[in-house]
């Protein structure tokens, strides 16, 4: 499932990086993926709704096991 959240995220990483930002996988655990926001992205703040309605919105269309996406702390 590792692999397949690091597909989607290449997807998603090309908007992100035209604002500055990234996205860094840090983990997936029982359908919980964790991720860290960069550059740009982690100091915004619309980075809770680029989170929700981009990252984890994406992940969940594309793959159904995903229960949620967390920032890492």
């Amino acid at each position: 499932m590792k692999e397949q959240v690091m597909q989607v995220l290449d997807k998603i990483r090309p908007s992100l990086q035209a604002d500055g930002g990234d996205v860094e996988l840090i983990d997936v655990v029982d359908g919980v993926v964790t991720v860290r926001l960069q550059g740009a992205c982690a100091g915004c703040p619309m980075s809770q709704m680029t989170l929700r309605n981009g990252i984890e919105r994406l992940l969940k269309q594309e793959i159904p096991e995903v229960k949620s996406v967390e920032p890492a702390s």
